[in-house]
């Protein structure tokens, strides 16, 4: 198995050179998809050895902003090329573009499953599903009857792999009642399972969900019953509409604060990397 990697200095990671020759001045707006890069930015750490799927242009802006930042020896790889530290300039919508081959090395598909499997190695997953529900489980398997499903998605994919990895951080550009629903129809990827007692009997080595991000606000879990507890809310967006386009009861604090904004630094890293401007729009 290629484990060489682990010793290389990701000096790309460290040199903010070029990035700050590039950058335009941020404005004062920001649009959801760049909040959301930002608040998943922050919970990562330089330690952190990072995975993600393939519709994934947020959790790579996040990770690649973590290491021209505070985290310059953290390690992302993108699950769709097999891609070790994508320099990122533009932005792509997948990690299946072949552009992220532009990197400090890429693995071979079997080696990134493997790694996939090693919670002593991997301590962060980015996750998502068509259903995601208040004990973060995700589904991207199917919605409706097992037998005849209203729509069917790619299958599990690495999602299986989410109870062996330390953190995991769910991420969606869709806050609704159909995404977020009480009971996942298809548990592709194990969040906290069924509850502390589904959990604890299990005796998984991962951590489980930390993290859940939607361009309404942030999500945590109740550390007592493990289900999903509303952190903060988005500037502009109300604790109301975020209750009302969840499918199920979350628990929401008596006060709630507002996400912070992006600050001009992060805005300015993130436009001089997506210079198509694939998140400002969104």
């Amino acid at each position: 198995m290629a484990m060489e990697f682990w010793l290389l200095p990701y000096q790309n990671g460290k040199d903010k050179t070029a990035v700050t020759a590039i950058s335009n001045d941020p404005t004062t707006t920001w649009s959801r998809s760049e909040l959301m890069a930002v608040e998943l930015a922050k919970r990562l750490r330089n330690d952190d050895v990072t995975v993600m799927g393939t519709a994934s242009a947020i959790p790579q802006i996040a990770c690649r902003l973590a290491q021209l930042t505070h985290a310059p020896d953290l390690y992302s790889i993108a699950g769709g090329t097999c891609s070790v530290n994508p320099h990122l300039a533009p932005v792509v919508p997948s990690c299946g573009d072949y552009d992220l081959l532009r990197a400090d090395t890429s693995l071979s598909l079997n080696d990134v499953v493997l790694l996939e499997g090693r919670a002593d190695v991997l301590t962060v997953f980015f996750a998502g599903g068509l259903q995601i529900d208040a004990y973060g489980n995700c589904n991207l398997v199917s919605v409706g009857e097992w037998a005849h499903p209203m729509l069917r998605g790619p299958g599990t994919v690495g999602l299986p792999f989410l109870s062996r990895v330390g953190r995991i951080l769910i991420y969606t550009q869709s806050h609704n009642p159909r995404t977020f629903v009480e009971k996942v129809d298809f548990v592709g990827g194990p969040g906290f399972l069924r509850g502390p007692a589904d959990w604890k009997a299990a005796e998984l080595p991962g951590g489980g969900p930390q993290l859940v991000v939607t361009p309404l606000c942030t999500m945590g879990f109740d550390p007592d019953t493990l289900r999903m507890r509303l952190e903060t809310v988005h500037p502009g967006v109300e604790v109301e509409k975020v209750r009302a386009a969840t499918g199920f009861d979350l628990i929401i604090p008596d006060s709630v604060p507002t996400t912070p904004e992006p600050t001009a630094e992060h805005l300015s890293i993130l436009r001089a990397l997506d210079t198509n401007g694939l998140l400002k729009g969104k």
